[in-house]
């Protein structure tokens, strides 16, 4: 580790890690309010991405609430929100039928726009910026700095052009010290600074695990009479057993486009499922098939996503630092939204976060912004988090206790329950023995409907320098065999939707093989894996996935 004296540094008053919505968001209020209390605040955001919204990927349906209190003026900035919602659907299907469900009030998208995330967040880098916010893609924050009080001081981005062997190549460069007041972390879901910060400031102490899913997106082209801009479609059943939650998504979008795509929950127990093969399947029911056929897929991408609610949001701050966005896990699950909330995360950090801001950096302590959970808990992000933290833990009950509970909650209860559910068990530790699960046989795909893994990869755009170091590091590398293979049957060969992890024999016995380069930097090995022997770190900024429409 380099020390902190030998490199480059800047000083800002807040530095921003991740130019999504929330980190953006971020970004935004604090120049307005700087703006309104005649004041300077200077503020940094770095993203891991090559441009901003390459690592960003939704389905997305947008709810304009928190972009309204924002920017109230949103629709004469060109705002990228042009395909409104015009019909809603909800639909359960069995292996060729598809029947309409009612369509709960959580699923009504009256008012709410379909949206390409990456495009959108590209937007507010633009309103950011117009502020003065300083926006630096291709950095990767990949150490957090320290006072030495224990506050957060600010982070290191990566250096680049370090060898596989980890040393410096010809083209090295040393990361910078970008030191701050306060950082903000908004690194997305399983931030993998963010992690090192739940251990540091023990910051789950007091709520329940966070659970996870996966969510796998394609992007298409499909022929204009087929076109229904405005059209949601949302699928539960087929091709899941009553057992493993999850469903689909189908927007149409303007210009010919259709975004589809299928969640599946982190915490199912056959190993031998596969995600992406189950994304794959479900374009084959005849309810989806008849938008897809004839149409040419143009993308794809994939992501995992905090589905714990508020129950398993951790404490928000820490000394010299907060938590917002989707690396806290402010995402409502029944809804499948988590833009807004994600937005107006942001919006209350850095209304607590200018309280704290002092005229001039503390050379050996930070505050902590603790109004912020006040602030939260005060808002309608909370009110709304709450009426339904219940619903994605009743899901343990199966299919039909789910979506029983789920009624109860919205018809009944009215998100007034007396009591919290909790979560089951951790996503890790959710996997049955492979000797006591039942193989699923995945159709072989046909190249027009359905793919294999390393075409889907390439339509990702993902890119990284081929002698840097491996970013999916393993804490014990036998682990992989005596635990993975031989009890498990190797599950990260499955839930990996990018194919990055595979079984290869050497002198007759099996070997781990990572494939790093086809990573799309979902994080789920680093969920999921039964061991949590696998570590998600940053590799050389600017690599991964270049999602241009996502």
């Amino acid at each position: 580790m380099t020390d902190t004296l030998e490199r480059e540094s800047m000083q800002y008053d807040v530095v921003i890690v991740g130019a999504g919505p929330s980190g953006l968001s971020a970004a935004i209020r604090l120049k307005q309010l700087a703006a309104k209390q005649q004041r300077e605040i200077s503020v940094c955001v770095v993203d891991k991405g090559s441009e901003v919204g390459a690592h960003i990927i939704s389905g997305a349906v947008i709810d304009p609430r928190s972009l309204s209190e924002l920017i109230e003026n949103w629709q004469d900035k060109d705002a990228p929100l042009s395909c409104a919602v015009k019909q809603d659907s909800l639909l359960f299907l069995t292996e060729k039928k598809a029947y309409r469900l009612p369509t709960p009030a959580s699923f009504n998208n009256q008012g709410n726009y379909i949206i390409s995330l990456g495009v959108f967040c590209r937007w507010l880098a633009q309103q950011a910026e117009e502020l003065g916010v300083e926006i630096y893609p291709g950095f990767a924050a990949t150490e957090i700095l320290y006072h030495a009080d224990g506050s957060v001081r600010g982070i290191a981005t990566g250096d680049m052009g370090v060898q596989r062997d980890g040393t410096p190549g010809d083209q090295y460069q040393q990361g910078m010290a970008l030191l701050a007041q306060q950082t903000i972390f908004a690194e997305g879901c399983r931030g993998s600074l963010t992690k090192v910060l739940m251990q540091q400031f023990d910051l789950r102490r007091d709520c329940q695990h966070q659970t996870y899913g996966i969510g796998i997106k394609e992007l298409w082209e499909i022929a204009p009479e087929k076109s229904k801009p405005g059209t949601v479609i949302h699928t539960i059943g087929w091709p899941l057993d009553q057992k493993t939650y999850g469903g689909s998504f189908l927007y149409h979008l303007n210009d010919n486009k259709v975004a589809v795509g299928f969640v599946i929950g982190l915490d199912y127990q056959n190993p031998y499922l596969s995600p992406y093969a189950e994304m794959q399947r479900y374009k084959t029911h005849p309810a989806i098939r008849a938008t897809l056929e004839g149409g040419k897929r143009i993308a794809y991408g994939a992501r995992a996503l905090s589905e714990g609610g508020l129950q398993s949001l951790p404490k928000l701050t820490f000394p010299g630092g907060v938590l917002v966005g989707d690396t806290a896990g402010f995402l409502n699950v029944p809804r499948i939204k988590g833009i807004h909330a994600a937005m107006k995360s942001g919006m209350l950090a850095a209304e607590a976060v200018a309280e704290v801001l002092s005229e001039e950096a503390s050379e050996s302590s930070n505050a902590e912004a603790v109004n912020y959970t006040s602030l939260f808990r005060n808002s309608w992000l909370f009110s709304e988090l709450n009426k339904v933290r219940n619903v994605r833990p009743a899901f343990k009950w199966g299919l039909l206790g789910g979506l029983v509970y789920g009624a109860l909650e919205e018809y009944v209860f009215k998100g007034k329950a007396p009591w919290t559910l909790r979560h089951q068990r951790a996503d890790y530790a959710s996997l049955r023995p492979a000797q006591d699960c039942q193989k699923i046989d995945y159709p072989k795909p046909d190249g027009k409907l359905t793919f294999d893994r390393m075409s889907s990869v390439f339509l990702a755009g993902i890119s990284h320098a081929e002698n840097q170091p491996v970013h999916l590091r393993l804490h014990n590398p036998e682990l992989a065999i005596s635990v993975n293979y031989q009890k498990f049957a190797s599950p990260e060969t499955r839930y990996c939707p990018a194919g990055v992890y595979e079984i290869i024999e050497e002198a007759g016995e099996p070997q781990l093989q990572i494939n790093a380069q086809n990573c799309v930097h979902c994080k789920t090995c680093d969920i999921k894996d039964p061991e949590q022997n696998i570590d998600w770190v940053c590799p050389e900024g600017g690599s991964g996935p270049n999602y241009a429409d996502m």
